[in-house]
């Protein structure tokens, strides 16, 4: 079954104040829906993702969304949450598309296993909602505040997003309700259930936080920005290593660590042949000792035929955080006669950056020659060799 996900980025996050709505301020040193959107973007188990924006935030959007894989165009949102999920929904109408996974573009620190676990339930069951179990006591009160009541927590539940479900039975049931003047449900399953659908659970995730206030980015923001944030309690260091060669052929420009550089020829491979990014994905498959890009992505193929790298190295990463583990380093060293790489140094370092979510201060793009010998001096292609250092929960 294939599956889209459908992240809903229209609303304006007033609580959160500053100058742009929270899904477009920044944690970590990027915009906290271009978090969400890569996590999707790089998982093996969905085919496309489509974002509800606002109307007035097509350039915002056009930021966040730069050099990610599988992104479409966007939809334009309504004046309520399930509204913009219904115009998102209907815009997927008679696509290929049997499983749509609804996520909140504020929730941008859903893993690979939430997502994968998402899929795997709207299959067996048609439509299921993470959850995790309600730890404090929950009182019910009345108009004044006053204590009605004292809820058994046993039987309780927090939802989160992605929330997942056959397509056309979402699309069905949102369309009943908009036409039933039932307008303010809050979440999809709640749509669901409104239309007399049973919905499933399966276990969610506490580090997947909503982020509201200003005090959520900021707290997000210092977690993320702190040098080696999080990598003290990684205490299981890899070390993997890449190595890539693609010869000249037709073309006006040559894909290089995510960036096209001008340039006589063009690269010669099955997908962009961007050699950079191809051996910085071997060398986190490598530290991971989970085969090499040609097993994930087989040349052989023809749905890599021309696609950009950039999908392979967030596949990569994606494997990465799947085990619990972080990037601490990647290094990159591109050697050819031509095209020079000095001064597009800056924008590979940054390209790498913003396909990693690694900060690029852990990122070292060099260059070099092979002082004309062999087949790069004779200016037939480039190479490439790559070093990624990765961080990993001990084994139980």
């Amino acid at each position: 079954m294939h599956c889209v996900a459908l992240v809903v980025a229209a609303g304006r996050g007033s609580r959160a104040g500053g100058p742009l709505p929270k899904q477009y301020q920044r944690i970590g040193g990027e915009s906290v829906l271009r978090r969400t959107l890569r996590s999707f973007a790089a998982h093996p188990g969905v085919a496309a993702v489509l974002t509800v924006i606002h109307s007035d935030d097509s350039d915002l959007f056009a930021d966040a969304a730069k050099g990610l894989p599988k992104i479409l165009a966007p939809v334009t949102g309504g004046a309520t949450r399930q509204a913009s999920v219904c115009a998102g929904l209907a815009a997927l109408d008679g696509a290929e598309h049997e499983i749509v996974l609804v996520h909140d573009a504020a929730r941008p620190f859903a893993s690979a296993a939430l997502i994968a676990r998402a899929v795997a339930a709207a299959r067996a069951g048609g439509a299921a909602i993470p959850v995790t179990a309600v730890t404090d006591t929950i009182k019910q009160v009345d108009a004044v505040g006053r204590v009605a009541a004292t809820l058994p927590r046993a039987a309780l539940r927090a939802v989160q997003t992605p929330q997942a479900f056959r397509l056309a039975d979402l699309l069905a049931a949102h369309r009943a309700a908009a036409a039933a003047g039932v307008g303010d449900l809050t979440d999809d399953a709640a749509v669901m259930e409104w239309a007399g659908r049973p919905v499933s659970t399966f276990e969610g995730e506490a580090t997947n936080v909503k982020l509201t206030s200003a005090a959520d980015i900021a707290e997000a923001d210092a977690a993320l920005s702190r040098p080696a944030a999080g990598l003290g309690a990684l205490a299981d260091v890899r070390t993997g290593t890449g190595f890539d060669v693609h010869a000249f052929g037709p073309g006006d420009h040559v894909m290089l660590g995510g960036v096209a550089i001008p340039h006589p020829f063009g690269l010669a491979g099955h997908s962009d042949a961007d050699v950079g990014l191809h051996a910085l994905t071997d060398a986190v498959l490598g530290a991971i000792c989970d085969g090499d890009i040609g097993a994930h992505f087989p040349p052989s193929d023809p749905a890599w035929k021309g696609a950009a790298s950039d999908q392979f190295l967030a596949h990569a990463v994606q494997k990465v955080t799947a085990l619990g583990g972080r990037i601490a380093h990647l290094d990159l060293t591109l050697i050819c006669e031509a095209p020079k790489v000095g001064p597009h140094r800056g924008a590979i370092r940054a390209a790498i950056a913003r396909i990693t979510g690694v900060e690029e201060a852990r990122i070292s793009v060099k260059a070099t020659t092979t002082e004309q010998l062999g087949f790069t001096g004779r200016r037939e292609g480039v190479a490439a060799m790559a070093s990624a250092t990765v961080r990993l929960p001990l084994a139980e």
